[in-house]
Formats: structure tokens, sequence, C-alpha cells
């Protein structure tokens, strides 16, 4: 399909008078690399945001000064306004007037600029802290040092989401408040120009009222953090849930599942209703203050006009500034301070995720040489499964116990009735690190990254094997080019797609031991049969696992040990009994 002739050429749907002007600060196609934050055990909540906050220095002060331009800007409308008034209509200079609306109307357009230009590095910087926030907890989660890597739960997913946004929008903390603060003070010295006591006022009065409205803000942020912990654990378990529905189904669990998310639920809405209630409570108490405050403020400048200490501009200017006085306070209250302690709460969570997973559990070296040997043994409730070195063993079991077999594969310290070896060493002695080198398994349900085919199959797999696996796959009658797009988590593809193109996955890692675990549940009974006669080939000399209860899968084994229950003990069919 060809673009429209007169389309925007940078794709970004312009009209017709700004398509042909130039695009500045284009993002870059790819995110670019980031360092982690760092976050040792002593970092506290306020210093780790603070350490988030100044990581974008070169994004935060230009726009912090072109802030204090704009709110000043604001500021200063009223006071040219009463100038305008005092010097050209109260002594009829036509000319007069008409240079300070010149001047009105470039100071306009001087704030205006400003803000836009504000709003737009503003929003850079907290897609740039969220981008490096994410980073740091996907390094930490899924690749932490040792290699003690373990499943997230679905917790990590609020903390994803939620949390690291408010700590990126902590960002802002740098940039808004101090514009309000500068306006703060240029409106102070704009009233001690037109008399001492209404800026002595506002000096003394203003530190003292956001100082109030951060006592009343205490019971509200230390609510917060309680709040975001109860809705975190909510999200947590829903996702838990979802992903390990098919594990709750086989125990006959849903009725028990299903009350613990009711009774979270109701705990987080519980969390909510307070945290609201007290978010209301700081905002009537705080917009109290405040009005109080302004209201004095007007009052004392109405009573300086009526004694004539004041002029009609001056008091016009001084209602001006008291107006303009007024949303600063209230910014300051309604969105800093509650923005500040949602950020603290958010990084104290963040910071939580990061200590566990340092403190993931790690055994061995993870720098020593991995086993000698390819033979894998698992010990099941006194059933031994045992892989000699190029062997495709297929285990059928029902739904509950081929789960903890894969579980305990994925991590041998997951399930301690089932211990896993390999060769004569326990795998619980290993380093995750060197247990991985020579183990991979591939769980049941198929989890693609946003790209393409290619991008899937390259996620650890070895170029020189990719059109291998994917023909062994059997992925060729739905993507014929490697470089078709897959979706967000697959979602361009059917479900059998999905499990498919992750077995191709597994099979280009060209693992020494491979575990696969019901590969090919949605995939249909003529594509299941061609997966079935080509598993074999692709997987020549190297060891392969298949938990599946298909029997077109289960006949391309060597051996198969079926109905593994420790009552029964172990039926093996191909090749000698195991138990």
């Amino acid at each position: 399909m060809t673009a429209r002739p007169d389309a925007d050429p940078a794709g970004l749907g312009r009209g017709r008078l700004t398509r042909r002007l130039p695009v500045l600060v284009h993002a870059p196609p790819e995110p670019r690399e980031t360092r982690p934050f760092e976050a040792g055990a002593a970092t506290s909540p306020g210093r780790f945001l603070w350490r988030v906050v100044l990581s974008a220095k070169r994004i935060a002060v230009p726009a912090m000064l072109l802030a204090i331009v704009w709110q000043v800007g604001e500021a200063a409308v009223p006071v040219v306004m009463g100038l305008a008034i005092d010097r050209a209509l109260a002594t009829g200079d036509a000319g007069g007037l008409l240079s300070w609306l010149g001047v009105l109307a470039a100071l306009y357009l001087v704030l205006t600029g400003a803000a836009k230009v504000t709003n737009r590095l503003t929003a850079y910087m907290v897609q740039v802290l969220q981008h490096r926030l994410r980073g740091t907890l996907s390094a930490a989660v899924l690749h932490p040092a040792g290699g003690a890597a373990r499943a997230p739960d679905g917790a990590v997913v609020s903390v994803m989401t939620g949390d690291v946004a408010r700590v990126a929008n902590g960002g802002i903390l740098l940039i808004m408040p101090a514009a309000r603060i500068a306006a703060i003070g240029f409106i102070a010295a704009s009233l001690l120009a037109t008399h001492w006591a209404l800026g002595l006022m506002l000096l003394v009065g203003a530190p003292v009222a956001v100082w109030a409205m951060g006592l009343l803000s205490e019971r509200y942020s230390r609510d917060t953090r309680e709040y975001q912990g109860l809705l975190a654990s909510t999200v947590g378990r829903a996702a838990d849930l979802v992903a390990g529905y098919r594990v709750v189904k086989g125990v006959r669990a849903e009725a028990e599942a299903a009350r613990r998310y009711r009774q979270a639920s109701r705990e987080a809405l519980a969390g909510a209703e307070r945290n609201a209630g007290l978010l209301g409570r700081f905002l009537v108490g705080s917009g109290a203050v405040s009005g109080m405050f302004v209201a004095s403020v007007v009052g004392l400048a109405g009573w300086f006009a009526a004694e004539g200490r004041i002029s009609t501009g001056a008091l016009i200017a001084a209602v001006g500034l008291a107006q303009a006085l007024l949303p600063q306070i209230q910014s300051i209250a309604n969105v800093s301070i509650p923005n500040l302690a949602g950020a603290r709460a958010s990084s104290a969570r963040i910071l939580d995720v990061l200590r566990d997973a340092r403190t993931a559990p790690r055994n061995g070296d993870a720098n020593g040489a991995p086993p000698t040997t390819d033979t894998l043994e698992i010990d099941v409730d006194g059933t031994c499964i045992r892989v000699k070195p190029g062997e495709l063993v297929g285990v059928r079991a029902d739904d509950r116990l081929a789960a903890r077999i894969a579980g305990a594969l994925l991590d041998p310290h997951a399930d301690v009735d089932i211990e896993v070896r390999l060769g004569d060493r326990p795998a619980r002695g290993l380093s995750p690190a060197q247990y991985r080198s020579r183990v991979t398994v591939s769980p049941h349900r198929a989890t693609l990254f946003t790209g393409t085919i290619r991008d899937n199959l390259t996620a650890g797999g070895r170029p020189e094997l990719l059109d291998r696996a994917f023909e062994a796959a059997a992925c060729g009658d739905f993507a014929a080019d490697l470089d078709s797009p897959v979706g967000e988590d697959g979602n361009r593809l059917s479900g059998g797609q999905r499990q498919r193109v992750a077995l191709a996955r597994a099979l280009a890692t060209d693992a020494p031991v491979l575990v696969l675990h019901d590969p090919t549940t949605a995939v249909d009974s003529v594509t299941e049969q061609a997966v079935a006669e080509r598993l074999a080939g692709a997987r020549a000399g190297r060891s392969t696992l298949l938990i599946a209860s298909s029997p077109a899968l289960l006949g391309a084994c060597d051996r198969v040990v079926d109905h593994l229950e420790p009552a029964l003990g172990a039926t093996v069919h191909g090749g000698a009994a195991t138990a």
C-alpha cells in the first residue's frame, strides 16, 4: 500500500499547514541502553526516590528553568496590568497604554512557549525514568547476580506498572514545585514593592501555610503505602490465578482460589475507601488553610487601598497576585505533597522487590565447571525417571503431577519432594547458572515477546539452528517469513501457533537436556503428528524429556514412563523399567 501524496511524511497525522515543518527530538527506533539504579541494603525509600529524580538532571534542569519562566510570567500578568492602569489609564496616555498592551502580549507569548516546552520535556523525562526503572527491575528479577532467577509473582506486574509510574512521576518534583516556589518568591517581592506589610505577610504566612498542609498530609502519606500494598497484592493474586488456572482446575481448587481472591479484593476495596476518605479530608483541610491565608492578604490590601496607602493599580495588582498565589499554594498542597507521598511509598515497594531478588537462594559456584554428563534423573515419590544421553523419554502423568515435575525441573529448589540429579550430582548442589547451562525447560504456557518470530527464536537460540527448529515445530503453514510480527505477548497468533513458536524457540537453544511440558495441547492432530515425526530428528544426539499426554508425541519417544503414581509405581514402554 502506498502513502497518500498529501500525507504527513513524519507519520504524525499533522495538517497541511504544519506537516512540512521539521520534527525535533524524535524518539529513537530502539530504546537506549540504560544503567540500572543502585539500591544498597541501607538505601531508604526517600534516598532512592531522589536518586531516581536527580538521574535526569540534563532534562529536568532545562525543564525547571523554563517552568520558572512560565510560572513567574503568569504571576507577572497582574503586575503589568497594575502598571498599565497607573501609568497609562490614570494619565490618559494612549501611547503608553499601547506600549503596555504590547508588553502584556509579549509576556503571554513567552510564558505560553515556555509552558509548551516544559510540558514536552517533563513528559520525556517521565518516560526516560520509567524505562530505566523497568530495566532495573527486569535485570534484578530475571537476571540477578549469580543467576539465581526465580519466576516473578503477579505482584511484580503491579510494581512494574503502577509503582514505576508513580516514582517516575516523582521526577516532576524537581520541576514544578521549584517553579511554584520561584513564583511565590516573585509574588512576595512584588507585594513588598507594593507595600512592605503585604510582602512581609506573604513571606511569613506562606511557609506556615505549607508546613500546616504538610502536617495534614502525614496520615494520608502513611495510609497510601498500605493501600498500594493491598492493591498490588490483589493484582498479583489475580495474575497468579490466571497464570496457574490450569493447575487450579486440575486439583479442583476453583472455589478456594475464588474465595481467597474475593477476600483480597474486599481488603483492597476497604483500603481504597479509607485512602479516598483521608485524601478528601486532606484536601478540605489544605483548602481551608490556603483559602484563609489568601483571603487575609486580599483583605489587608483592600484596607490599605481604602486608607489611601496604595493606588488603584497597586490594589488591582495585589488582588491579582493574591489570586495567582492561591493556585501555587494549592498545587503544592494538593498535587506535589500527595505526589511525594505516593512516590515514596512506591519507592519502598520497588526497593522491596530489588532486595528480594538480591536475596534469592544461591548454591554452588557460578563460575564452576558444568557437570560432565548429560544423564538426567528425577526421583518422584520413590520412582526414578532416567534420561540417558541422546534419549527421548516421555512421561505420562496427571495434570497435577506433571506440573510438579515441570516445576521441579525449572527450579530444583521448588519441590523438596522431587530430587533432580545430573549424573551423580544433585541439582540443588549446582548454582542456577550451572544448572541452566545444561538443562532448558520449556513450560506449558507459551509466552512470546513483542516483536517478530525471528526475535523470539533468537532469544537464547543459536541462529544457525533457526530454520531447522522452525521446520521441526511445523511453523511454516502460518509464517512463511521469520520477520512476521507476533504482536504483544503473541496476540496476533492463535494458541496453537504460539505453542509452535515457543517449541521452535526451545529447539533452537540446542540445550544438552531439553524438557518439554505439553508443547502441543492447542495444536490440531495433523500438525501434532507432523511435530511428533520431526521431534526426534531435531533433538538427535541430545537428551529430551517430554511430559505430555498426547499419544502422537509419546509414540515418538524411545521410552515412555506411564501412569506415574506413588501407589502404582511406573510402567515403562519401549525399554526397561527405571523404578
